[in-house]
């Protein structure tokens, strides 16, 4: 037996902490002593707090605490639960990786505001093309939306294509629609065949356009720093948006932080 400080000090675990516990039931003391209050403990009780305090660290409540060890849930149950568990909780930390992501994304922007150089927008031609593409719907232009979307409809349109024994004879171009609703996302292969009706994918034809464009260089989902510089330019030369904006992969579109994307906005004279 073991008293209650030195029970703590193999569990690992602070003398107050093994008192609540006992206070609430999850771990009660193998011994009180009735005259002095002194609890013991003995060392087939680590097992036990082992359990409870792995299923705290992964964030289960107290009650959810109680109800798991109190079913003398084996080892080999125990370990499944967790991993569940801690899946759950590292996509909830990539979730919070993103949107912290963005919200520095968008101080960048803040901080930026009117000393960004818009010195590298060109207007050029983009000629009419011919594209198979893929389409999916997002709710809004959030890149974290947007992103890992588009990712997964290129993997799939690559592989339809191969399996049809279509090749690409250009860069791969995105684009989207938008009309004052949920976004359409293309994401589009230039090709030089026909639509086939044994084709699992759409081929459509782009048209020409005048646009103003933009180098914007690393991760897609940090583009908005880039589409607003582009904005403000069309903007400030006397512009007008006019179609769907463009994407074009010019370089390792499977890097993420050595990506380089020509954005493309077809433009009109106000």
């Amino acid at each position: 037996m073991f008293n209650i400080g030195a029970f703590a000090q193999y569990g690992g675990v602070s003398v107050r902490m093994l008192r609540h516990y006992d206070a609430v039931g999850l771990l009660r003391p193998a011994h009180v002593d009735p005259h002095t209050g002194y609890r013991s403990y003995d060392a087939a009780q680590l097992a036990r707090l082992n359990r409870v305090i792995a299923l705290k660290e992964l964030g289960f409540t107290l009650a959810q605490v109680r109800a798991i060890v109190g079913e003398e849930v084996g080892a080999s149950e125990l370990r499944g639960m967790l991993r569940l568990r801690r899946a759950e909780l590292e996509s909830a930390m990539a979730a919070d990786a993103a949107r912290l992501a963005q919200v520095e994304a968008r101080l960048r922007v803040i901080e930026s505001e009117g000393r960004m150089s818009s010195d590298d927008v060109v207007i050029k031609r983009v000629p009419a093309m011919r594209v198979a593409e893929l389409t999916a719907v997002v709710d809004s232009f959030d890149p974290r939306l947007i992103t890992p979307v588009i990712t997964e409809l290129y993997e799939e349109l690559w592989n339809r294509m191969q399996a049809a024994g279509v090749g690409a004879s250009g860069a791969a171009v995105a684009y989207y629609d938008n009309p004052e609703g949920p976004v359409t996302v293309h994401a589009g292969i230039p090709v030089d065949v026909g639509p086939e009706p044994s084709f699992d994918f759409a081929v459509v034809e782009l048209p020409e356009v005048e646009a103003a464009t933009l180098v914007h260089k690393g991760p897609a989902d940090q583009v908005i720093p880039s589409v607003q510089t582009l904005a403000r330019w069309i903007d400030a030369h006397g512009y007008t948006s006019a179609g769907a904006a463009r994407e074009v992969t010019l370089s390792c579109p499977h890097c993420r932080d050595h990506s380089v994307t020509e954005l493309q906005e077809p433009i009109a004279r106000r």
